[in-house]
């Protein structure tokens, strides 16, 4: 695959999990290794869950995804890449990524959002590393949230959950200000502080590209780089009031059964990603996965628009219907596929599924194996969303 920056601006994203406290939850649920392959699934209530998902709500003016519940994130900004942060991370500069574990994925198959050399844009910090800061400073600006260990801190006790190091809120309020007037402002609170943003708490999940969505192929596209971060506590949060307007703290199958109900929106990787965490009720368990799992790297997903008669479906990497050589750049006429058919139809006669059908609702369709031992999505039709059952 030959992707140039131009045609991408590259952003991260943070699914943040936060331990709830005086839970009666349950403490362990399926084991990752009996989760391998699709099967018929029911879908545990929130009250099984001992953590909850942050998830933030875009403003209606946002002119990507307005009035949709997101995970923190946004794009990364120059300053992500400065040679400043050597400085930062002085006593980790000479460790690879900062002393980050390696990830054993080939390079032929490694996502060019992380594969990229960045010295040959001028920059010292590589993009496992920068697109961690960018998170970690988006987070900070939409939540509050501010995810920094001291200098002096063990960066070997990533087992553990992670905690948030407390500090001043009115000092923190501050630095929020500037640092959401300039990214820049980011370093400066580091070493302000003497602390650097806690890159090794977020573990790599995936890399979702804007698909194309019509003619109009100069839309915003974004190559966004998912990581996840499991916290010990769900931590005190306050929305900006300008990219970010609301938030809410929920059990990932409670996030699923308010979209069901048009209570609250999702997009489609939103929804997908909060599927397959459905899997754990246990925050040990989702740390212990997610740990061990983003050793393995993960795919970079471009989903395929193709409209039928009765909706549409996204087409991921895997499914039968999904092209041999995706239009990465919207260069191909007509940018979108189009067929006469109905989902169902479509979804009888393919013997390979991985896609996401959309229409009033989105359902996720899916009986391939997932690449580098990832979890596939939990699976639910809209019309099961009550009591929690899954479709399949």
């Amino acid at each position: 695959m030959n992707v140039t920056l131009k045609h991408w601006r590259e952003a991260a994203s943070l699914i943040i999990t936060g331990g709830l406290r005086d839970t009666n939850a349950v403490l362990k649920h399926n084991h990752v290794s009996s989760l391998k392959k699709p099967s018929r699934q029911t879908w545990l209530p929130k009250t099984a869950f001992d953590y909850e998902v942050l998830l933030l709500q875009r403003s209606t003016a946002s002119s990507f995804m307005p009035d949709t519940y997101v995970f923190p994130g946004g794009l990364v900004d120059d300053s992500d890449f400065c040679s400043d942060w050597m400085d930062v991370f002085k006593l980790h500069k000479h460790k690879p990524n900062f002393g980050l574990s390696s990830v054993k994925q080939n390079p032929s198959s490694r996502p060019p959002v992380f594969l990229t050399d960045r010295t040959k844009f001028g920059s010292p910090v590589s993009g496992d590393v920068a697109f961690r800061i960018c998170a970690i400073r988006e987070t900070f600006e939409e939540s509050g949230i501010l995810l920094v260990i001291p200098n002096s801190c063990d960066i070997n006790s990533n087992e553990r959950f992670t905690k948030v190091i407390e500090h001043d809120q009115k000092e923190l309020a501050k630095w929020r200000l500037k640092v959401q007037s300039s990214p820049a402002h980011f370093i400066h609170l580091c070493t302000e502080l003497g602390c650097m943003p806690n890159i090794w708490a977020l573990h790599e999940w995936g890399n979702w590209l804007t698909p194309v969505a019509s003619k109009n192929i100069k839309k915003r596209r974004y190559d966004t780089a998912f990581f996840i971060c499991c916290l010990e506590d769900k931590q005190y949060t306050e929305d900006d009031q300008k990219e970010i307007v609301s938030f809410k703290w929920l059990a990932p199958p409670e996030a699923i059964k308010l979209f069901s109900d048009k209570k609250i929106q999702l997009g489609p990787p939103q929804f997908y990603e909060l599927s397959r965490i459905c899997h754990f009720s246990s925050l040990r368990e989702l740390h212990r996965f997610s740990l061990h799992r983003a050793l393995e790297g993960c795919e970079c997903w471009l989903p395929v628009i193709l409209f039928t008669s009765d909706g549409g479906i996204l087409l991921l990497p895997g499914d039968e219907l999904y092209p041999e050589e995706p239009d990465w750049t919207g260069a191909k006429k007509p940018p979108v596929l189009t067929t006469d058919k109905k989902r169902e139809d479509l979804r009888k006669k393919d013997s390979r599924l991985h896609r996401v059908e959309f229409g009033h609702d989105l359902t996720i369709y899916m009986n391939i194996e997932p690449k580098y031992k990832h979890i596939y999505p939990l699976l639910m039709d809209s019309k099961d969303a009550v009591d929690y059952n899954s479709q399949l």
